[in-house]
């Protein structure tokens, strides 16, 4: 068969390269796209749309799985807060177009994988909010160390959930980067995942679902990560099985 077709969408940021061109343009980290490729799958870019944000099923038709990648803050007022002092969202489509993707994905019952930020939104997308600097509620900084690095810690995850198949153990390294968390957790959603230092949650997932995961860490950032890989693969199956 042919390779499954995973979305990601993406930031629309300002950008130098060539040495004479600067403009703003649809960008997301090649690690994602080269897990998704190392797995068998095919990547493909959806930069914000405004059209799309109310029809996102146009962008899904064509698509076997959705990745949802990190980057900034979600903008408070998506979950009905007031903006902290450190929260850094972004202007624009991007907030709207992928709560709009996620959603519609869900509907369908097409496979998702939410990336840190993209955990963050899969939860907002059901209903939940968000807690807007880690370090007022546990007391250190070690889910963001050094910003622009990626720090080191262990997980636990729930035995024989979703978020245990898809990282091939219960307790598992990860690379972490990020200063905001789930608060309330979405309609019917689960926690599924802890930080072993101080309980805060690291996986979700819907249960029921044919394959709906948020990890608040980063796969893409570790060569030895399967979880992009199990996303490929309920992709593919769900290709097959189409």
């Amino acid at each position: 068969m042919a390779r499954p077709v995973v979305g990601i969408p993406t930031p629309v940021e300002h950008a130098a390269w060539a040495r004479v061109w600067e403009m703003d343009a649809a960008v997301v980290g090649m690690t994602y796209v080269e897990a998704v490729q190392r797995a068998g799958g095919v990547a493909t870019l959806l930069p914000p749309d405004a059209h799309l944000i109310a029809h996102p099923d146009e962008a899904l038709d064509h698509l076997d799985a959705l990745l949802l990648a990190g980057g900034v803050d979600l903008a408070p007022e998506t979950y009905g807060a007031e903006p902290h002092p450190l929260t850094a969202s972004a202007a624009g489509l991007r907030d709207a177009f992928e709560l709009a993707l996620v959603s519609a994905a869900l509907a369908r019952d097409m496979p998702v994988l939410g990336v840190c930020r993209g955990m963050q939104i899969l939860n907002v997308a059901r209903g939940g909010t968000l807690h807007q600097h880690v370090p007022e509620l546990i007391g250190h900084e070690d889910h963001r160390r050094i910003p622009g690095t990626f720090g080191d810690h262990d997980v636990r995850l729930v035995p024989g959930s979703l978020a245990a198949r898809a990282a091939g153990g219960v307790r598992i390294p990860t690379k972490s980067h990020h200063h905001q968390a789930v608060d309330r957790i979405g309609d019917g959603l689960q926690v599924t995942g802890w930080a072993t230092e101080d309980d805060l949650p690291e996986a979700i997932e819907l249960p029921g679902a044919r394959y709906a995961l948020g990890v608040q860490w980063h796969p893409e950032a570790d060569a030895t990560s399967v979880v992009i890989g199990s996303l490929v693969d309920e992709a593919r199956s769900r290709a097959l099985a189409a």
